[in-house]
């Protein structure tokens, strides 16, 4: 728009510039007489006559051109004109108007409508752009509608969780009593009050039940929340290598974690809260699927190219079981989102900790590799700073 301006400002310029120059052409265009100084009476008399003659046919002519030069001036400054507003109705309103409609939409005004005329040379991209503002309203309607499921989804879930978390609330309960009475009676020296096994034990599978409920109803509810994680965050820091030690042996819970080795002290790259998690699917899976003791081992690497293409050092954790391993045709499957082994039917899960491990550790620029080695072994790789 401004460059369509400056030309019908350059053109208007031009045009009265031309003008200018017709009127200052006309003035010089005057004849003036030069009557020689000797001439006689009858010779003046006759050269007046002659000049009065020959002025007046110049005058008429100097008009005559005056009148051409200036219907042609107008002739091309209306044209001009006529141009540029053709010019403006065909190409230029258009395209404001498209820059107007385009801002309502970066602004989310999906609703405003874009007026399609066929005078204009932008018809094909005018209905291309209102095609795009009619996906992307149509988009954010289904977006509002699954979000919206998607809260009544939760809403029902967290309301069928109340029963079972109820229940186990009471029966913990009534186990607390019984193990007080117990307590009081032993305190008081009578020994022949004791614990009824069978009811207790009653009561524990009906814990385990509900509790296998309330892990199907949140599992339902960790997929509808995982299928729209677009970006985790990872906040990547530099931290002392030493504490991944810390952060294996306090997984007490996994049966026998054995350290072939100290990790090499230096300054690593990662996130803290990420890098639990991490270390904690990987030693959680072989406890699960391998049962056995898991080793752990630590080892410098030379120069590596990262993703980024740049030469790092890392530090490689070796996490290994001694367990059956994974089949060779599953292998590629399971940093996959959902992805469970023919293995894993009896055991509980969602099918997400080898892919959180994966994405976790690439967004720390580091890596993972897994392979078989009579049992299965896991390489995680820390950059180091």
């Amino acid at each position: 728009m401004k460059r369509f301006i400056k030309i019908a400002v350059i053109y208007s310029v031009f045009m009265f510039s031309v003008l200018f120059i017709i009127s200052i052409s006309y003035k010089s265009l005057k004849m003036e007489s030069d009557i020689p100084s000797s001439y006689s009476d009858q010779q003046l008399q006759i050269y007046k006559q002659l000049w009065e003659s020959m002025n007046e046919s110049a005058d008429m002519f100097r008009e005559q051109t005056m009148m051409f030069a200036l219907y042609t001036w107008g002739f091309l400054l209306l044209a001009g004109y006529v141009v540029l507003i053709y010019i403006y109705y065909k190409d230029i309103k258009p395209m404001v108007e498209l820059q107007k409609f385009s801002k309502e939409i970066a602004k989310g005004n999906l609703e405003i409508p874009l007026p399609i005329t066929s005078n204009n040379g932008f018809v094909e991209f005018t209905e291309s752009f209102d095609l795009m503002r009619e996906s992307l309203k149509e988009s954010k309607l289904r977006e509002i509608e699954a979000e919206n499921a998607k809260k009544q989804l939760v809403a029902e879930l967290s309301h069928d969780l109340k029963t079972p978390v109820a229940t186990i609330q009471a029966t913990c309960e009534v186990l607390q009593v019984q193990l007080d009475r117990k307590k009081e009676a032993l305190a008081n020296g009578d020994l022949s009050g004791g614990v009824d096994i069978d009811k207790v034990e009653e009561e524990v599978g009906y814990i385990a039940k509900k509790a296998d409920t309330i892990n199907e109803l949140v599992q339902t509810v960790f997929h509808a929340t995982i299928d729209d994680m677009k970006e985790v965050s990872v906040n990547v820091d530099e931290y002392a290598s030493t504490m991944i030690e810390g952060f294996i042996t306090d997984l007490t819970e996994y049966g026998k974690i054995i350290l072939d080795n100290h990790i090499p002290e230096c300054l690593i790259y990662m996130d803290k809260l990420r890098m639990i998690q991490v270390i904690d699917n990987v030693i959680g899976n072989s406890y699960k699927y391998a049962g056995t003791d898991i080793h752990v081992g630590f080892k410098e690497t030379e120069e590596m190219v990262n993703a980024d293409g740049k030469k790092c050092r890392f530090i490689k954790i070796t996490i290994r079981d001694k367990g059956p391993g994974v089949k060779e045709e599953e292998m590629p499957l399971i940093v996959e989102k959902y992805y469970r082994g023919n293995n894993s039917k009896e055991k509980t899960g969602y099918g997400l900790g080898m892919y959180l491990v994966k994405l976790y550790m690439e967004k720390q620029g580091g890596g993972l590799e897994y392979y078989n080695d009579n049992g299965f072994v896991v390489e995680l790789l820390v950059k180091k700073v």
